[in-house]
């Protein structure tokens, strides 16, 4: 759940291999590529710091980072962010509609897919799904995005996957899918904890 007093309440749940991020952690993250005594890795994580602290001045509230074991080796990398912004749109469905039509209109996407999903809180929800070509990044990326409405009726809620896994490209369309219904917007009964599950970006569906 958010801490910041301006936003709306919110909370969801993120499947095994996220990991919560965000602009607080650059110090933890330099300690970190320090030990791995790596020039490269160094540059890495001051560069993905830099982009963190870029995106809160888009309204994102939340990121996190996932690692998913990926055979014969390797990892695959994604990026989740929750964004929340004010609409003075009156008309809930409306708002998500239009929103939805402006993100897959985007000349960013090269293909994308886009359909209503139908969310445990009944309040209206779209998914776009697909292939963007960014200025300045080298290979194309998967990016899947959910738009929702805040139950106040004036912040939209966006839920963003993002990786150079391409070839994952269904499989984080479900993930993407599935925490969307994790999205609650008063606090959840306590429950007991799940067993941990595996991280495989296969088997990672809620």
């Amino acid at each position: 759940m958010t801490q910041q007093s301006s936003i709306p309440p919110y909370w969801f749940r993120l499947p095994p291999g996220f990991h919560d991020i965000g602009p607080g952690d650059r110090a933890s993250l330099n300690a970190f590529a320090e030990v791995l005594d790596s020039a490269d890795a160094q540059q890495e994580l001051s560069h993905l710091m830099d982009a963190l602290e870029g995106l809160t001045e888009h309204d994102v509230v939340h990121t996190a980072l996932g690692f998913h074991p990926e055979q014969p080796v390797g990892v695959t990398t994604s990026l989740f962010s929750l964004t929340v912004r004010r609409v003075d749109q009156p008309n809930p469905r409306l708002a998500v509609a239009r929103t939805a039509l402006s993100i897959a209109n985007s000349p960013l996407w090269t293909n994308a897919d886009r359909r209503f999903i139908d969310l445990p809180s009944t309040l209206p929800c779209c998914l776009v799904a697909g292939i963007i070509s960014v200025p300045d990044v080298k290979h194309h990326l998967f990016q899947a995005r959910v738009a929702t409405v805040h139950p106040d009726g004036f912040h939209l809620l966006f839920l963003d996957l993002t990786s150079t896994s391409t070839q994952h490209a269904d499989a984080y369309t479900d993930i993407l899918e599935a925490v969307a219904h994790t999205l609650r917007f008063s606090d959840p009964e306590p429950s007991a904890p799940a067993a941990a599950g595996t991280s495989r970006i296969l088997d990672v569906l809620l």
